[in-house]
């Protein structure tokens, strides 16, 4: 199937420093090219892939799961690694997820995390009810564009499959028991108002990583797709600051800043 417009890879070669970029979960690069476009006019090297089975059709990632998704960003990691000094690691919901788990399984290789909006678990009765419910009915209403911002719309499927949905249950299980091999700096923005991943989310990621240079801040006018919505230049400079004071060595000392 072709790719939806605005649903393609992006990548820019920078300089030594290169970010690796995670989108979400039924969505697709759009929801990150902003961001990305933001740190390569910046000069740093940008990967933002399509993860199997987005940008499509939500048919086309009912055959898909998480070892599909993981993959494609370890690759794309592997890759960075092979023509950049440094490489971090970027996420919105789900993406978050895939990043913290990336710096989880690839240590040192990783310099430092940022994530948006984190997802952690999949909430609610039909959590436990997937097992079953996935073999009865194939999809669910979608979940794509929570967003303050009038007029902007994320580009993601309007059903969310529930084979798919259950592979991420599962994988929000394993990234759960793989947060303390988390060590590296990590930058955590999440919205006030988010009616997709709650609160409790970051706060479980935050309290089980064994980062110590840590800081978490809290975004007052945007919901969950917040890389497109009112505090998206506020996440792309908070970042940017955060790559530059990793890379050039400040902060390495075990402090922690919240804000």
């Amino acid at each position: 199937m072709p790719v939806l417009p605005g649903a393609e890879p992006y990548r820019h070669e920078g300089g030594e420093v290169g970010v690796l970029f995670c989108h979400g979960f039924t969505g697709s690069p759009q929801s990150l090219r902003p961001w990305a476009d933001y740190l390569a006019e910046r000069g740093l090297t940008v990967s933002l892939p399509l993860l199997p089975g987005h940008g499509t059709r939500w048919e086309d990632m009912q055959l898909t799961g998480w070892q599909d998704w993981y993959a494609e960003v370890d690759r794309e990691l592997r890759a960075l690694r092979d023509r950049c000094a440094l490489v971090f690691v970027a996420g919105l919901s789900m993406g978050g997820a895939l990043a913290l788990r990336l710096a989880a399984k690839h240590g040192e290789d990783v310099a430092g995390v940022v994530v948006v909006n984190p997802a952690n678990k999949v909430h609610g009765l039909s959590a436990y009810t997937l097992p079953v419910s996935r073999h009865l009915v194939r999809t669910a209403p979608g979940i794509a564009s929570d967003i303050a911002k009038e007029g902007a719309v994320e580009l993601g499927y309007d059903r969310v499959p529930l084979h798919a949905a259950h592979s991420l249950r599962n994988f929000f299980r394993l990234v759960d028991g793989e947060l303390p091999q988390v060590t590296q700096p990590l930058l955590v923005l999440r919205s006030r108002q988010d009616h997709t991943v709650p609160a409790v989310d970051s706060a479980r990621i935050l309290s089980r990583v064994s980062s110590t240079d840590v800081t978490e801040i809290v975004l007052e006018q945007s919901y969950h797709v917040a890389t497109l919505d009112h505090d998206a230049d506020r996440i792309f400079e908070e970042s940017l600051g955060f790559i530059d004071r990793v890379a050039t060595g400040v902060g390495k000392e075990g402090t922690t800043a919240r804000g």
